[in-house]
């Protein structure tokens, strides 16, 4: 209810709002794809992209080839009905946010709507598109936070714990509890 955001010792109030969108790229928990070709949906948030640059963002989060195998590889053309799985939606974005190459990164909820194993298998992608970003990472599923650097534990709207994963399972906590839960060892 009170307070402020900045970057890098900006306040985002003072600059105008494209400025502020322009710095981050964002995978939701709610993916989304419009009616246009593989590489249009991809391409979307970086206009004059090279399709090099497109395959390798593809690459990168381990979707070229799922890709190259759809009947018209890239031109493959996509909408709300295409048959696309939840995952492979999910690196859709994922690529897309890649592309984007923002040196800010927020992942809402990113895999919550994943099954374990996809999760277990995109785990890498998001690892490649945090490489070298600020990140700010809001989860249920701890899976997806454990390798941060600092991990806030939000209770009732306040900062209850925080530390790296092995510190805030060294103290004990709601962190580790929520963790020996989530992991079959409560």
């Amino acid at each position: 209810s009170g307070g402020s955001i900045a970057i890098d010792g900006v306040d985002t109030k003072s600059v105008p709002r494209w400025n502020v969108h322009d710095q981050f790229s964002m995978v939701l928990q709610d993916t989304w794809v419009f009616r246009g070709t593989v590489r249009e949906n991809i391409a979307y948030s970086k206009p004059g992209v090279t399709d090099k640059q497109i395959e390798d963002a593809c690459k990168a989060v381990g979707l070229d080839h799922f890709i190259r195998s759809l009947p018209d590889g890239y031109d493959t053309v996509l909408d709300d009905k295409s048959s696309l799985s939840q995952g492979q939606k999910q690196l859709l974005t994922i690529a897309r946010a890649m592309l984007a190459n923002r040196r800010l990164l927020i992942l809402d909820e990113a895999t919550s709507a994943l099954d374990s194993v996809t999760e277990v298998k995109i785990q890498h992608a998001f690892d490649e598109l945090a490489r070298g970003r600020t990140t700010l990472v809001i989860a249920h599923r701890l899976s997806t936070i454990r390798s941060a650097d600092r991990i806030l534990v939000v209770e009732n709207g306040r900062i209850a714990e925080q530390g790296s994963h092995e510190a805030l399972l060294a103290q004990n906590g709601e962190y580790a509890s929520l963790w020996r839960t989530q992991n079959g060892k409560a």
